[in-house]
Formats: structure tokens, sequence, C-alpha cells
């Protein structure tokens, strides 16, 4: 569950939006871009997971929840920004350019260090895969398909700025609860 609420709160406030309402807009097929964005999403997240699980055995307590910490402090501070626009090259059809295009755009992003830090922390790492795709998916597919004019109708500000200070306090929170400070 937290895996989900953190997936959803960093998707919600990253330029992966913006990138699954443009590739909304582009291909008819939104079934298929959409199975390209979920397996996209299956493989950033199963990359976290694995990742956690060789890193895991190497970190105490304290120090998984300090990684939790600086996952969440460093989303919250990037959706304190405004997001750069998605880049515009779509090649293949419908599920090859959603693929594509989100696999570049989510390896290394906030999401999947946040699943990284939840997968260490967990008995079982799946789950916390599991999670942040569905978290993910919550966010992503509405946006494709409901494209880019419906996306730059929204409030991004007001979104963006509530879900920076909640991933801040909760990433403060839960740093100082692992220094033994709170």
């Amino acid at each position: 569950m937290a895996a989900l609420v953190a997936a959803l709160l960093a998707q919600a406030s990253d330029r992966g939006v913006w990138l699954a309402a443009r590739l909304g807009d582009r291909f008819d097929r939104h079934w298929t871009a959409v199975a390209g964005l979920v397996i996209a999403l299956v493989g950033i997240n199963a990359i976290a997971a694995a990742g956690a699980t060789l890193i895991a055995p190497m970190l105490t307590p304290n120090a998984s929840a300090l990684l939790l910490a600086l996952a969440l402090i460093s989303a919250g501070g990037a959706a304190l920004f405004a997001p750069k626009p998605p880049a515009e090259t779509f090649r293949g059809g419908a599920f090859i350019a959603s693929l594509a295009a989100l696999l570049a755009l989510g390896i290394g992003d906030r999401t999947q260090f946040i699943t990284f830090a939840l997968a260490a922390r967990t008995p079982i790492p799946a789950l916390a895969a599991v999670g942040s795709t569905l978290g993910g998916l919550v966010i992503l597919v509405p946006a494709m398909l409901a494209g880019e004019r419906a996306y730059r109708g929204l409030p991004h500000r007001a979104i963006r700025l509530p879900i920076a200070a909640l991933l801040l306090i909760v990433g403060a929170i839960v740093g100082l609860g692992a220094l033994r400070l709170l």
C-alpha cells in the first residue's frame, strides 16, 4: 500500500503523465499504447525490486529507513519544480512507442527510486513493485486516455506543491526517525 500511494503521488507530479497524455493523442489505438505503458511500468518496477533484493541484506534497518527518507525527500524536492516537456520522438506503432518512451523516461526516475527504497525495507520486494506499478497505472492510464488537452487544463501548480510538501514532510519524519531524533 505504501508503494502504491508513493508511486501515485510521485507520478502525479512527474512528466510521465504528460508523456502518457501525448502518446494518447498520437495513437488512436489507446489499448495498444496502454499495453506498452503497462509493460514499461512492470519492467521499471521489477528492476527496482531486483536491485533492492541485492542491496537489502547489506542495510541495517536505520540505513534502509534513511534510504527511504532520501527517496521521498528527493521526490518532494523534484515536485517543487514544473516538469520539462517530454521528448516528442515517437517511433514505431502505439505499443513500441509507448514502451520505449516510458522505459526511457522511467529508468532512474523518482518513482523507481521510491520503489527501490521501499522494496529494500520489505521481506517481499515484489509487493513494492506491484504497488508502484498499480499506483503508476492509476495516474498514467487516465492521462493517456484523456490526452494532452485535458492534461494542460489541470491546475498543475495546485497539484504539485501539496504533493511536494507531503513527500518532503514524510521523508523528513522517516529520516529523523531513522536517526533516532524523533
